[in-house]
């Protein structure tokens, strides 16, 4: 199926995916993959489907849902594999652009290096690029890419095309069981170069392609999103964690509220307490979660912080 949806996405609104890769063709084959182990490793590009195909399907899928009255807020491509292999990419946005509706692409950042592809990706008018690693090891080991590939050429790409694309830019950066050592630190150094619109931090919250892995550690999230935020700034920087729903949507249930927040954004004690004093709640509220293991207190330079304990490590 190359067209599907349109599906909630936290980042995206109302989404209607474009599978524009067959499975799964792709140059990473990193061990959190959700779709699984990548098939074929590749980095060259090739056509794949008939542009027209792909344009039919998804005008399509937008008549229908439009018929039933759903709102759609980004065409995104959103594959099997990397969409940014596909040829004809610019070609199929460009045909895309005729629908009205906004275009997204969500792309692993590694071809971002070739003049070609950055040249189909300003047909976009959101890119999502993909930030796991800045230092070999750790790329190595959590994205495993195609042997031909060049870590700081990638770099290098995303930060050319910061500069010459026009609209909204996001990354998402992938936090797994293992050692970071001072990564964190060094991916915080070139958001701050790289100054994206958003910067998401993810965890896998469906079975991976190697079995071994785990969301990292609550303490290593909450550290992650202290230096990002320090990096570009707090209201850009969300976890992207994977609860369902609206995660500012106001309930009026105290308890929904707090959860709902800190499954996006860690909150300090003070803004605790001030969403406890508008809900004529009391802090029995926050001690009764901690005890029912859905909220964990953590402490960053002195000051403490509530998140939500994250359903994938309950």
């Amino acid at each position: 199926m190359i067209a599907f949806g349109p599906v909630p996405s936290r980042r995206l609104g109302r989404s209607l995916g474009v599978n524009n890769i067959p499975d799964k063709v792709c140059s990473y084959a990193c061990v959190y993959c959700q779709i699984g182990k990548t098939i074929k490793m590749q980095v060259e590009r090739q056509e794949f489907y008939d542009p027209n195909k792909i344009f039919e399907e998804v005008e399509r899928k937008v008549r229908e849902a439009t018929e039933r009255g759903e709102r759609i807020d980004y065409v995104t491509f959103v594959p099997d594999g990397e969409p940014t292999l596909d040829i004809n990419l610019g070609k199929e946005a460009g045909l895309l652009k005729d629908l009205g509706i906004k275009l997204a692409i969500l792309t692993n950042s590694s071809l971002v290096w070739r003049e070609d592809v950055r040249d189909d990706l300003q047909n976009f008018d959101l890119i999502s690029l993909k930030l796991d690693a800045v230092t070999e090891k750790i790329w190595r080991r959590v994205d495993r890419p195609h042997k031909s590939l060049k870590l700081e050429k990638i770099l290098e790409g995303m930060l050319i095309l910061r500069d010459e694309f026009q609209g909204k830019l996001i990354t998402e950066t992938m936090l797994i069981n293992i050692n970071y050592g001072n990564e964190l630190e060094r991916i915080a150094d070139f958001l701050r170069e790289l100054k994206p619109d958003k910067a998401y931090i993810a965890i896998p919250t469906r079975p991976p392609a190697e079995k071994w892995v785990k969301p990292a550690s609550e303490e290593v999230i909450h550290l992650a999103y202290q230096l990002f935020a320090e990096a570009i700034g707090s209201e850009k920087v969300e976890y992207l964690i994977g609860y369902e729903g609206n995660a500012f949507a106001f309930t009026g249930n105290v308890e929904e509220d707090l959860l709902s927040i800190t499954a996006v954004h860690p909150m300090r004690e003070d803004a605790v307490k001030e969403l406890l004093r508008k809900a004529n709640a009391s802090w029995d509220v926050v001690e009764k979660l901690i005890r029912e293991g859905k909220l964990i207190e953590l402490e960053y330079n002195g000051v403490k912080f509530y998140m939500r304990r994250l359903k994938s490590r309950v």
